[in-house]
């Protein structure tokens, strides 16, 4: 059991059986009152991101995340489905769970897998992954200097904003937590 000092930023907690990670932690004392700890919380299962704050003797289990290395192999309609670096066993998480992780995997990307109770849950992508660029307008002749940019569709079917001078073909470095250009490769 963690106590509310011990619940620190990056530290994975459970609360009604569900795992969480700890985005950013706060405490608070204010006169008379107790301590608080104000945190925002990521669920790991579904991804989305809630606000909890805990009151004085509160306290919370560290959850069991383990982290393992797979691999994305091929989409089935709503299901992705990734292969075990380890053990090769194959297994499935659906669009839903996956989340904006989707627009960036393509077949034989190296993922790490958080597993909880055994099981795995979501996945983590590497930071900078290199995408091929596959449909891109043309950029205007003599404005290659200027700070603007274009839309352009990855391999994956996501669109991000590039420079100008980048055209289809070209293959592009993308931050993959941010989704945004990183440089051409």
């Amino acid at each position: 059991m963690l106590t509310l000092n011990e619940i620190k930023t990056g530290i994975n907690i459970v609360i009604g059986d569900v795992p969480f990670l700890v985005l950013s932690h706060e405490h608070s004392k204010m006169g008379r009152a107790g301590s608080v700890l104000r945190t925002k919380l990521k669920n790991l299962i579904t991804g989305a991101v809630m606000e909890k704050t805990f009151q004085g003797a509160e306290s919370v289990l560290e959850a069991d995340v383990a982290k393992s290395k797979a691999q994305y192999t091929y989409k089935d309609g709503l299901v992705y489905n990734f292969m075990d670096s380890e053990n090769y066993e194959q297994f499935s998480l659906s669009e839903e769970v996956l989340g904006d992780n989707i627009n960036y995997l393509k077949e034989g990307t190296e993922v790490t897998i958080l597993n909880f109770n055994g099981l795995p849950i979501n996945v983590e992508l590497p930071v900078k992954m290199k995408l091929k660029v596959i449909n891109a307008p043309p950029g205007i002749k003599g404005n290659s200097v200027s700070s603007g940019g274009k839309i352009v569709e990855l391999e994956t079917g996501v669109k991000i904003s590039v420079p100008l001078f980048v055209k289809a073909g070209d293959e592009v470095i993308v931050n993959t937590q941010e989704g945004k250009y990183v440089s051409r490769s």
